[in-house]
């Protein structure tokens, strides 16, 4: 066999899998117009407020219900069937999409009313990611979850390169209501692929019966175990300060480079969501996800973030960003797949929806916060900011492997 055919056999392995390649089509199409919709939305707020707070603070309403009840979503997926929660969320995101491009037909849209559907998609986020991290385990089984969770993560950042560049000449030609019309109809995509699937593929996953304290109960095994504890605080940490992308970059090209239309900001977007690809398919290829990996990952992570904190240029910034977009996807796949592959069946859906809450619940802390900090100071110092932290983690990943190595020889001579 070729070395080409074996990296290709091995790096797209879940893909052979009938219903996650259907799947993996679908959300293709669908993440495209998502990232679309990301940075009409983004620039529509500056548009029509110039204020980095009011940007900060649509963002921050996107993930608000994930802070605020990011675990109730979780252990709705432990109960359910995933495919059926996702038809819901799935109907109910293409109609906010659907109304946010009507109210800017309309010229009446805004920014409360930008706010209000930032919410209502927050709430439909709200079910929908921990039930789409659990569902994917159901498709391709336990030996390929690493490497669809990989491979879920380049279709995320594909759609990021495709969405902003073509979201920017779509805005110039079209307006910003198109890109929005764009996303509603992208989630067609994804509900005739869940309706193609073949309910006798999938792998049975056990579901959970309504009983008092199952909240607490997931919330007490994430914490006594120390690798999902670990992995946890490092994603919440980084979710915080790290990944406000949406916030900063957008700041970055209007405040730092006075860059007046959107062009630049799609190239730094397009330029992230090019590096991640790559970064998504080493680690698909690689397939074995470890803490001290996740702790180099981070480690370069926070060394190429701060390289675009310091860029020179726009076009320094955007050459930052494609090792930035590698490292950092690599890092969260590799997190994803640690907490998938080392937490019980009947807890994933509160397991992911924790993972959900770090990475995506604390935007509404961080968003805002990393808005204020950019306006206080500028958007330099808020990427620097989350380079440090992000060099902090890895420190501390290491620490905690090392400090339970030591414990464990302990253990062994005792």
């Amino acid at each position: 066999m070729s070395a080409a055919r074996k990296f290709g056999n091995r790096t797209f392995a879940a893909l052979k899998v009938r219903n996650f390649r259907l799947y993996f089509i679908g959300q293709l199409i669908s993440t495209s117009g998502t990232w679309m919709q990301s940075v009409a939305q983004g620039w529509l707020v500056l548009q029509i407020s110039g204020s980095a707070v009011d940007l900060g603070f649509a963002v921050a309403l996107q993930f608000l219900p994930t802070l605020i009840a990011g675990s109730y979503g979780g252990l709705i997926a432990d109960r359910h069937e995933k495919r059926i929660i996702l038809y819901y969320t799935q109907t109910a995101a293409g109609l906010l999409a659907l109304l946010l491009g009507v109210l800017v037909s309309a010229g009446h849209v805004s920014v409360g009313e930008v706010y209000v559907i930032a919410f209502g998609l927050g709430v439909v986020n709200l079910f929908d990611t921990p039930a789409r991290q659990a569902f994917v385990q159901q498709m391709v089984g336990r030996d390929l979850i690493t490497n669809a969770v990989s491979l879920n993560s380049v279709l995320m950042n594909s759609g990021r390169l495709v969405g902003p560049a073509v979201s920017t000449a779509v805005i110039a030609t079209f307006g910003t209501a198109a890109c929005f019309y764009a996303n509603a109809g992208s989630f067609m995509a994804v509900l005739i692929a869940l309706w193609m699937m073949r309910s006798e593929d999938f792998l049975p996953m056990r579901t959970v019966s309504r009983e008092k304290g199952q909240l607490r109960l997931g919330l007490h095994y994430a914490f006594e175990t120390p690798l999902l504890r670990n992995v946890l605080i490092v994603v919440t940490v980084l979710g915080l300060f790290a990944y406000n992308f949406t916030v900063t970059l957008p700041l970055l090209a209007r405040v730092t480079f006075h860059e007046q239309t959107a062009t630049q900001y799609g190239l730094l977007m397009g330029a992230m969501g090019l590096g991640a690809i790559a970064g998504g398919l080493s680690v698909a290829y690689r397939s074995r996800p470890t803490l001290p990996l996740l702790a180099i990952l981070a480690l370069g992570f926070g060394i190429s973030m701060n390289l675009t904190a310091i860029a020179p240029s726009i076009h320094w910034a955007q050459l930052a960003l494609v090792p930035t977009g590698a490292f950092s996807i690599a890092m969260m796949s590799t997190a994803n797949s640690l907490l998938q592959l080392n937490s019980s069946e009947h807890m994933r859906g509160r397991i992911m929806s924790l993972y959900a809450i770090a990475f995506f619940g604390t935007t509404p802390l961080g968003a805002p916060l990393m808005g204020l900090i950019s306006g206080a100071s500028n958007p330099r110092f808020a990427i620097a900011l989350g380079a440090g932290l992000a060099v902090v983690t890895a420190i501390f990943l290491l620490g905690s492997q090392r400090s339970a190595r030591q414990q464990s020889n302990v253990l062994q001579s005792a």
